[in-house]
C-alpha cells in the first residue's frame, strides 16, 4: 500500500468499525490515527485548485454558506455547523465527520450549499473539492438567534468569542519552531469529528487529527458557548522527529501600533490592535506579570520563565470605541484569550515574539509555552488546558491592572535628562479601588544591565479612583531598555508587575538618533 493512502484508509477503517454506535468513538480512537499516521512518512496535504488558491479577499468573501443549509438545522440541538469554502488563504481542504447516536458519517463536500458571486465561478469549482473548515453557531443572543461563536480554518487556527464580541485574535493546534532562523513550520488539522450534541445541551465535542513533517496529534475539544467561550482542550503528540521549540497553546494576534507607541505617518485612528499584552500568571510566586505589546523594528523574542504555570494569554484591555475610532473594525469588541493548564506542564518558559510589521492586516504576535524538556523523535507528550475567549477579566486577576502605558522622551527643555524616557502607566481595580488619595502607596521599579533609573513616583488620580506611575529612565547606548515596576502598600503588591521592553531599534529610540 503506498503511504500517502495510509490516512485515508484509517479514516475508511473506522468509519466501517465505528458505524454502530456513536458512544464508540472516543479521543482513543483519534489518538490511534495520530499514532498510526506518524509511523509512516510525512505526505503534504493536496491543495485547492490554483484559481481558488489567487483568489482575491473581496472575491472569496463574496462566496457565501447559505445559513439555511447548516448541519443540524431543524433539529432539537441548538448547534448548527456552517461550512468554510477553500481559496484565498484557506488552501488546503479538509476531511469532515459527524457523529451521531446512528454512528460516523462523512460530511461530503457540496458545492451547491455556497452562492457565487458569478456563474463562471460556481461552474469552475469541482465537485469534489472539499472544505476548507467549518464555524460554529450558537442562539447566543436569543432562542431565535444563531451567533457564529468559533472557526477552526486554515493550518491548525482557530478563532474564538464570548457574545457580543467581533473575531480577533486566534489559538492554534500547535506552533513548531516560531521565531527561529531555521523557519517555522505550520502543523495542519487533516481531519475533523464533529459530535452532535443532545438537544437542549450547551456543550459539543471536536476531535481534530493534526498532521505536519515533524509530529502527528490527537486533539479533543469541549466547547461551551456563553459570555465566554469555553474550551477544554486534550492534546496527544506523536513526534516523528526533534522540534528546537514547540509551542503548547499557541495564540495568535495583531499588532499595528498602539497608545504606547509612535502613530505611523497617514495613521488618524489612535490605536489599532486585536490584542496590547501579555498577561503571565505564575502560580509558584502568585506574581501577575504584565508586558505590553509592542510592533519592533526587528524580530523580537521575550522568555518569561515561572516556577509554575498558572496561565498566560493575549488580552485587549482597551474596551472603549473612542481608542479606536474605527466604525468597521470594531477593535473594542476583539476578545482576549487566556489559557490554563490542566495537569502541571513542569518547567518552562512563556515565549513571545512579535515580528515588524507595516499593516495590519499581519498577524504579528504569537505567545505560547515552551517546554524545558527538550522533544526528540518517538516522543509522545500528552497536555490539557481550557482556552478562554471573552472579555478582559476573564484571567481572573485580584490586583490591579495596568490599563494604560505611554512612553515619551524624557528631557525637558533645561534639564539634564538627555537621553531619557518617561513612562507613564496607569493601575486600577483591584485593592486599589478601595484606597482613598491619602494612602501610603508606592512604587518599586528596576531595570536590567546599565540603565539608569533617574526617578519614579505614583500619584493618585482624581476622579478616576486609580493611581498612576511615573518613570524616568535612561537606556545603555545601544542596548534595549528592560523595566519592572509595581505598586505596593505596606510592602505587599496591590497590582500586578508591569514589564516593559524598549529596544534599540524602536520607533522611539530611532527618533532620537
Amino acid at each position: 500500500m503506498p503511504p500517502g493512502n495510509l490516512t485515508s484508509c484509517l479514516s475508511f477503517f473506522l468509519l466501517l468499525t465505528l458505524s454502530g454506535s456513536a458512544g464508540a468513538f472516543d479521543f482513543d480512537d483519534v489518538t490511534e490515527q495520530a499514532e498510526a499516521l506518524a509511523n509512516t512518512e510525512y505526505h503534504a496535504p493536496k491543495p485547492a485548485p490554483e484559481f481558488l488558491r489567487k483568489l482575491s479577499y473581496d472575491t472569496y468573501q463574496a462566496i457565501r454558506f447559505r445559513p439555511e443549509d447548516s448541519l443540524w438545522r431543524g433539529g432539537s440541538t441548538r448547534f448548527h455547523v456552517m461550512m468554510v469554502p477553500a481559496g484565498n488563504v484557506y488552501q488546503y481542504p479538509v476531511t469532515l465527520h459527524q457523529v451521531d447516536s446512528e454512528g460516523v458519517h462523512a460530511l461530503n463536500f457540496d458545492k451547491s450549499l455556497f452562492d457565487y458571486p458569478s456563474d463562471d465561478l460556481a461552474r469552475r469549482v469541482p465537485a469534489d473539492l472539499g472544505y476548507a473548515g467549518f464555524r460554529l453557531t450558537y442562539p447566543l443572543d436569543g432562542p431565535k438567534a444563531q451567533n457564529q461563536f468559533l472557526t477552526f480554518a486554515g493550518a491548525s487556527y482557530f478563532r474564538g468569542v464570548g457574545a457580543g464580541e467581533r473575531f480577533g485574535l486566534s489559538a492554534r493546534g500547535l506552533a513548531v519552531d516560531t521565531g527561529l532562523p531555521s523557519g517555522e513550520e505550520f502543523p495542519v488539522f487533516r481531519e475533523f469529528w464533529l459530535e452532535r450534541p443532545k438537544g437542549g445541551s450547551d456543550v459539543m465535542v471536536v476531535y481534530g487529527l493534526l498532521d505536519s513533517p515533524s509530529l502527528t496529534g490527537a486533539y479533543r475539544f469541549e466547547v461551551r458557548p456563553g459570555k465566554a467561550l469555553q474550551l477544554k482542550v486534550q492534546a496527544r503528540l506523536f513526534f516523528r522527529a526533534s522540534v528546537a521549540q514547540a509551542g503548547i497553546a499557541p495564540l495568535t494576534s495583531m499588532f499595528f501600533y498602539g497608545e504606547n507607541t509612535p502613530r505611523p505617518l497617514g495613521q488618524w485612528r489612535p490605536q489599532v490592535h486585536d490584542s496590547d499584552g501579555l498577561l503571565i500568571h505564575d502560580a509558584g510566586t502568585d506574581e501577575w506579570l504584565w508586558r505590553p505589546l509592542v510592533n519592533p523594528g526587528e524580530l523580537q523574542m521575550g522568555f518569561y520563565q515561572v516556577k509554575g504555570l498558572g496561565g498566560f494569554g493575549l488580552l485587549q484591555r482597551d474596551q472603549s470605541f473612542d481608542r479606536f475610532e474605527d466604525t468597521e473594525a470594531r477593535y473594542d469588541l476583539r476578545p482576549s484569550a487566556w489559557v490554563e493548564p490542566g495537569e502541571s506542564w513542569g518547567s518552562g518558559e512563556v515565549v513571545l515574539v512579535e515580528i515588524p510589521s507595516a499593516s495590519e492586516v499581519n498577524d504579528n504576535i504569537v505567545a505560547f509555552w515552551k517546554p524545558k524538556q527538550a522533544v526528540a523523535a518517538g516522543d509522545r507528550r500528552d497536555f490539557s488546558y481550557s482556552l478562554l475567549f471573552g472579555g478582559p477579566d476573564v484571567p481572573g486577576s485580584p490586583l490591579a491592572r495596568a490599563t494604560r502605558t505611554f512612553v515619551g522622551d524624557g528631557g525637558l527643555e533645561g534639564s539634564d535628562a538627555g537621553g531619557t524616557y518617561r513612562f507613564i502607566v496607569d493601575f486600577k481595580g483591584g485593592p486599589l479601588g478601595k484606597l482613598g488619595a491619602n494612602a501610603a502607596v508606592v512604587s518599586d521599579v528596576s531595570a536590567t544591565g546599565n540603565a539608569e533609573i533617574l526617578e519614579h513616583f505614583v500619584e493618585y488620580i482624581d476622579g478616576d479612583h486609580g493611581w498612576r506611575l511615573s518613570v524616568l529612565a535612561r537606556p545603555e547606548e545601544g542596548k534595549p531598555l528592560e523595566l519592572r515596576a509595581a505598586l505596593k502598600l505596606d510592602d505587599k503588591p496591590v497590582s500586578e508587575t508591569w514589564t516593559y521592553l524598549l529596544g534599540p531599534d524602536s520607533d522611539e529610540r530611532k527618533r532620537r538618533q
